[in-house]
């Protein structure tokens, strides 16, 4: 019997890290070689994307792909995490709080959507020389973190609930890999002079793969993967290489006719019996370019 190999969506739940999820799966499935494409908090809940044998080599398209959360954000205090598992280090007065007005959110949400420049949460995973902002972070240690440019498409208020001392924004955030919905929070919280940070989280989609299609942990067993070719496909263009055009392009080869079959710089090149070549770049430009293959899939495993 050969190795499983495909993809995995995982419903996380809330209490367990991301790297609990790859254990209970590798021991579900009977495989060390899996991984995944980000991780989530312990917080936070919904989809994991992993990659099994030798589809984890689809992760490097599947990582940097655009991502939909929901969220929960707590104006009128701010933790030393940006989150609901830190501690409480500042609570606003209530007259500063009641003068947060509906206007003044929206305000501070559209200056926190499009292009940003984000500064991370101290206790990201990011490494500062060489160490995690997270464990530096524990230690004490002043940890500064450079803005990186991100995108917000879309952060809408879905709900709004005054509590004692705090004010609940339940919203939806479309973004580009690497936003931090923390960070969101915070700044939120830190524009209308409240302090803000996440009480509730949970990731809802990465690029084409949807927290609906995913199995809860408890299933794993059970769930089928989903193909190299199928995920592929998804994420990329797909083109379809002849028998001969196949095995070129597995051997490493340059391959014609097949540049103009797509559009951008890769595709998903997908064999006549519907398993995945690999992922092919266009080489040249014109009618005499060509395509190469950038990643194989083993041919017994495809």
């Amino acid at each position: 019997m050969s190795d499983p190999t495909g993809i995995l969506l995982v419903d996380k739940p809330g209490g367990i890290t991301s790297h609990d999820v790859v254990a209970r799966a590798r021991k579900a499935l009977d495989t060390r070689k899996i991984g995944h494409a980000g991780t989530l908090d312990p917080m936070a809940t919904g989809l994991l994307v992993l990659g099994v044998g030798p589809a984890t080599r689809l992760l490097t398209y599947i990582v940097g792909l655009d991502k939909t959360y929901t969220a929960t954000i707590r104006l009128g205090q701010t933790t030393d995490s940006d989150d609901a598992d830190g501690q409480i280090i500042a609570r606003a007065a209530s007259s500063a709080l009641a003068a947060v007005t509906d206007e003044r959110i929206a305000a501070g949400v559209a200056a926190l959507t499009g292009p940003i420049a984000q500064v991370p949460s101290r206790v990201s995973a990011i490494k500062v020389d060489g160490r995690r902002a997270y464990a530096l972070a524990r230690e004490g240690a002043e940890v500064e973190l450079k803005p990186r440019d991100v995108v917000v498409s879309r952060f809408d208020v879905l709900a709004d609930r005054r509590g004692d001392g705090c004010r609940d924004l339940d919203v939806v955030v479309d973004c580009s890999t690497g936003t931090y919905i923390r960070a969101l929070a915070r700044d939120l919280g830190a524009a209308l002079g409240v302090g803000g940070h996440l009480v509730a989280l949970r990731r809802t989609r990465i690029g084409p793969f949807d927290v609906a299609d995913a199995a809860p942990v408890d299933a794993l067993a059970e769930t089928p993967l989903r193909t190299a070719s199928a995920a592929a496909a998804a994420v990329l263009p797909a083109v379809r290489p002849d028998a001969e055009q196949a095995a070129d392009l597995r051997h490493g080869k340059r391959v014609s006719g097949l540049a103009d079959a797509f559009t951008g710089p890769r595709a998903a090149a997908i064999a006549p019996d519907g398993t995945l070549v690999g992922v092919i770049e266009r080489r040249g430009t014109g009618p005499a370019a060509l395509v190469k293959s950038v990643m194989n899939m083993p041919e017994e495993h495809a």
